[in-house]
């Protein structure tokens, strides 16, 4: 069963931008927004590097995120918890580079980061804040 549903799929589109959170392997977190993201088969979500310095050194370190979906017009707000790989070269970064120049043209894409969701969590307030959906 897929953990990213068909409503969850078209919130993450609309979010427009969401938070990126890595860690080092010693623990020290770090959060960067990200524009440039989609949301595709198989729970994956693949985001664009452009500019990820201390988030791109994290994930050399530590494949652990955290990727957070909020705007205030959503009317909701969850996190996606997974494993990230970072993509040079292959198909799906040929790919990713297609899709970045039609959604943002002349960014760099230096990178495809690719997050597989193994957990998502609510992150609105009330008594279901932080279980798992």
């Amino acid at each position: 069963m897929a953990l990213l549903t068909a409503e969850l799929k078209e919130q993450i589109a609309k979010a427009g931008v969401c938070h990126l959170v890595t860690a080092s392997k010693f623990g020290v977190p770090n959060a960067a927004p990200m524009g440039a993201y989609w949301v595709r088969e198989n729970d994956t979500v693949w985001i664009a590097n452009n500019f990820m310095n201390k988030t791109a050194a994290n994930l050399k370190e530590n494949p652990q995120v955290s990727f957070l979906v909020w705007n205030r017009d959503l009317g909701n707000c969850f996190q996606l918890k997974g494993t990230a790989v970072v993509e040079k070269g292959t198909d799906d970064f040929k790919i990713m580079k297609e899709l970045l120049d039609a959604k943002k043209p002349g960014l760099p894409g230096k990178e495809l980061v690719k997050i597989t969701v193994k957990e998502v969590f609510t992150c609105m307030p009330g008594p279901n804040a932080g279980k798992k959906l």
